[in-house]
């Protein structure tokens, strides 16, 4: 029988070594969100119907555009901050972990609404992409072992924890189906980023099972 090493440091990381560059590409993101509406707006809001549409060929495409198309400026506003501040705290394993868990997010939201969603509707808006991090936040330090990791769970719920409401349905309007599996994806997200460097450790260990 053989002891699995411990997650490396960097996967226990609360906040991104690099924080200016993370600060950088989390703003560049953001600001890209708010060029795609500022076009929008100059189309009369023509990209609103480039969302994802449930089990339409046509709307499988909407699954790479939707999460840089918003609504209106309040749904835009409204997905801001938790944009801003998920998506750099999700960042504290590198950029290239962080691209890959939002890649995965992304996919999983998208699919996701594209199965279960409502029928004729166009759904768009980075709010799966906020759930998922969210998500990715509060389930990583469960996955790495990781107390730090852990604390900063609790306080992303105590103060966003009323947003888990999203998950369910119940407001007209808003695609509850991008939140959960925005949120699934952030899950998954953690799981295998956890397995990965764990499988690393043990690489570069030697260990051997017994």
């Amino acid at each position: 029988m053989s002891t699995l090493p411990a997650p490396t440091e960097p996967a226990k990381r609360i906040l991104p070594v690099k924080y200016k560059s993370a600060g950088i590409v989390v703003l560049a993101f953001t600001a890209l969100l708010y060029l795609m509406e500022l076009i929008d707006t100059g189309l009369h809001h023509g990209l609103d119907d480039e969302g994802v549409i449930p089990r339409t060929l046509s709307g499988l495409d909407g699954i790479v555009w939707a999460p840089v198309l918003h609504g209106s400026w309040a749904h835009l506003f409204a997905n801001t901050i938790p944009v801003v501040v998920f998506g750099f705290l999700a960042m504290a394993s590198g950029l290239a972990r962080w691209v890959a868990v939002t890649a995965l997010i992304w996919v999983v939201s998208g699919l996701g609404v594209w199965l279960t969603g409502d029928s004729g509707t166009s759904t768009i808006g980075a709010s799966g992409l906020a759930f998922g991090w969210l998500a990715y936040l509060l389930v990583r330090g469960i996955f790495n072992k990781a107390f730090g990791q852990l604390v900063l769970a609790a306080v992303l719920l105590l103060i966003w924890g009323g947003t888990l409401w999203g998950l369910l349905p119940g407001n007209p309007g808003i695609s509850w189906q991008a939140h959960l599996f925005g949120a699934l994806g952030g899950i998954i997200a953690a799981w295998l980023a956890a397995r990965a460097d764990r499988a690393k450790v043990r690489k570069a260990s030697g260990t051997v099972g017994a």
